[in-house]
């Protein structure tokens, strides 16, 4: 939210959105282009759902699948504002992730918070960012694309195991500066790490 220049006017892709707080924020600050909200788990993505309309965002029902995950698609149509960033949802299992789903989404920006914290789930993640980093449409490389990660160092070994795997295929991984201003209240005890990832050349 400190720099809105970097999500203004790019599509941006969050993985494991959860109930949706960041990419809410994102969407309500930053005016991305378009921004696709995803997560695995049908009842999280209900509360996902239920929390962007809250929020008076619209969510595009022509990407929207309801059959999977067996809710309506009522729209917010009494929102009061102007929504310039077009919100989508998808359903993604990381381990189900697919040339044709990369090429539909085309994400400038992939972006995820908290989401490191199982190590069973490393190496798949691992697996997801290389294929969203790397793959285009016309199977050349992609360098334009960038990760952005906020994680909360729950489990040091599981973290450093995170960035073993992201060396062993040459996705590189630069910290970044933290916050200089608190937006949300937390606790300054616990180790948080901003990461910024992309493709080795």
């Amino acid at each position: 939210m400190e720099n809105p220049e970097v999500f203004n006017c790019r599509t941006i892709l969050e993985l494991g959105s959860g109930i949706g707080l960041a990419g809410i924020a994102i969407c309500k600050t930053c005016n991305p282009k378009r921004y696709i909200f995803s997560d695995c788990h049908p009842n999280v993505l209900k509360q996902l759902r239920k929390n962007i309309i809250r929020n008076n965002l619209l969510i595009d029902s022509d990407t929207w699948n309801s059959k999977e995950c067996e809710i309506e698609t009522k729209s917010n149509s009494g929102s009061e504002e102007i929504q310039s960033s077009k919100v989508t949802i998808f359903r993604l299992d990381w381990g189900e992730i697919t040339q044709e789903l990369i090429s539909e989404i085309q994400s400038d920006i992939i972006m995820a918070t908290d989401i490191i914290y199982d190590p069973e789930v490393v190496i798949c993640l691992v697996s997801v960012l290389k294929k969203l980093l790397v793959a285009t449409t016309d199977g050349t490389r992609k360098t334009s694309s960038v990760v952005y990660l906020g994680s909360t160092i729950r489990n040091p070994e599981t973290y450093h195991q995170f960035k073993m795997e992201l060396d062993k295929v040459g996705i590189e991984h630069h910290k970044m500066k933290g916050p200089s201003t608190e937006v949300f209240p937390y606790n300054k005890c616990t180790k948080i790490e901003l990461l910024k990832l992309c493709y080795g050349t």
